[in-house]
């Protein structure tokens, strides 16, 4: 079974055993065993619903620091379209990409550029007119944008699998074009480059760490936006009061290098931007965990016919609604919306039709049976045999005060041996009523 890195983690301190994190978990992660809770990271997609619901904010999502920068000598910011959505009256994204620099960063490359090429090449991929291209395997093509969506989908529906896009995502794209352009651009080695996305969200963390279809991820490492966020906004003041002027160490201004981006790459930060650059009407987006499992639910009981291309994303609103974003998701879409109003409808393009050879991920994605009973077919029927005697005995309610969210899991944890059948509290009152009676 693939190892997988998660940023979500949980501080024991800051708990304090309530059961919030626990209904809300979309995979049933979350246990909570002797007043504190814990992560089953098999299960765990690293969405952020618990670090989003927590009141006690015990849990965390882990990125880089800003200090650890200075491991590189020459860095590139990979800022996504979600970012430019979290300042007020911005009529001009060049103020956030000329902060960047201002902070520290030698050069800047937009993530929402390798969206627009990532939706060209998806336009071609439907089309199936060039020959170049890959075949789908199958119809709808699901985006493989969302790292929480693709590891639901790996743990969850396996019988999907095949219809996740075979197009890397805009954050690797990125990353690979960024590099090579400092390689030609500048003196450094490859070693010497440090390549930075900033992250609205866990699960974008957790995909540097152990990439999709890949060994390794071509992003050095993420730092997150809310911890970003204050920062940036001291230095885009500072360079709007002309109180600041940037570096001689860094890149020229940005008003000196072409913001590449247009509507298409900005739109991929809220929901359904990544759709609507395809400009096709078969088409269906979906944001917010629980919306994301009906989609495909009914995805895979063959009820949504005739769509070609199926967006989804973990957080509602898009990128946007990300938990470590600042901006409230619904009013974020509204700035991105007031942002690329008097944009082109796109600022990059493929050089000359020619598909560069990141786009594409020569990998597998396999299956991850998690939710196994048993490590064998025999051991799992027995395993069920018993959690369905278990479940018999339970009232149904999914009131989670056994420290499991449902019954059902609870009769399955005790059938594997991890809980106790008295965890339930109406088990153990009829128990104790009993004991009282006997006496």
């Amino acid at each position: 079974m693939d190892k997988f890195y998660h940023s979500v983690h949980l501080e024991p301190d800051l708990c304090k055993g309530c059961i919030n994190c626990l209904k809300r978990c979309p995979t049933e992660a979350i246990r909570v065993r002797n007043g504190k809770a814990s992560i089953i990271k098999e299960y765990c997609i690293d969405c952020g619903e618990c670090v989003r619901i927590c009141p006690h904010h015990a849990k965390k999502a882990a990125t880089d620091k800003i200090e650890d920068l200075n491991k590189h000598k020459y860095k590139i910011a990979l800022p996504p379209p979600s970012l430019y959505a979290q300042f007020n009256n911005l009529d001009d994204k060049s103020l956030v990409l000329d902060a960047l620099l201002s902070m520290g960063f030698d050069d800047v490359f937009e993530v929402a550029a390798a969206a627009e090429i990532v939706s060209e090449i998806t336009r071609k991929l439907l089309a199936g007119k060039d020959n170049s291209l890959p075949l789908p395997r199958a119809l709808p093509i699901i985006s493989s944008a969302c790292p929480a969506i693709t590891r639901l989908i790996r743990v969850r529906f396996p019988n999907l699998i095949d219809l996740i896009s075979p197009l890397t995502s805009p954050m690797e794209i990125a990353a690979e074009m960024a590099i090579e352009r400092a390689l030609k651009q500048t003196s450094f080695s490859r070693d010497e480059i440090g390549v930075f996305f900033i992250t609205p969200c866990p699960a974008k963390y957790a995909a540097i760490n152990s990439p999709l279809r890949k060994e390794k991820s071509k992003v050095s490492g993420a730092l997150s936006m809310s911890e970003l966020y204050p920062m940036l906004l001291h230095h885009m003041k500072q360079i709007s009061s002309n109180k600041i002027v940037l570096p001689i160490t860094n890149q020229t201004a940005m008003t000196d290098i072409p913001t590449t981006s247009g509507r298409i790459g900005i739109s991929w930060g809220g929901r359904g931007g990544e759709a609507g650059g395809l400009i096709t009407d078969n088409i269906l987006a979906a944001d917010g965990i629980e919306n994301v499992i009906r989609v495909l639910e009914d995805l895979e009981d063959d009820k949504l016919k005739n769509l070609h291309f199926i967006e989804l994303n973990s957080c509602n609103g898009g990128c946007v609604g990300g938990v470590l974003t600042v901006e409230n998701p619904y009013i974020a879409n509204v700035k991105l919306n007031a942002l690329r109003k008097y944009l082109p409808v796109s600022g990059m393009r493929l050089n000359e039709g020619k598909i560069p050879e990141c786009a594409f991920s020569k990998g597998r994605i396999v299956y991850l049976p998690v939710y196994n009973l048993g490590d064998t077919v025999s051991q799992s029927i027995k395993v069920m045999k018993e959690a369905d005697s278990v479940m018999k005995e339970l009232p149904g309610l999914d009131c989670g005060c056994c420290g499991a969210p449902t019954c059902q899991t609870h009769a399955e944890d005790v059938a594997r041996g991890t809980a106790s059948k008295n965890d339930c509290i109406h088990i153990m009152r009829e128990y104790m009523s009993q004991l009282r009676v006997d006496n």
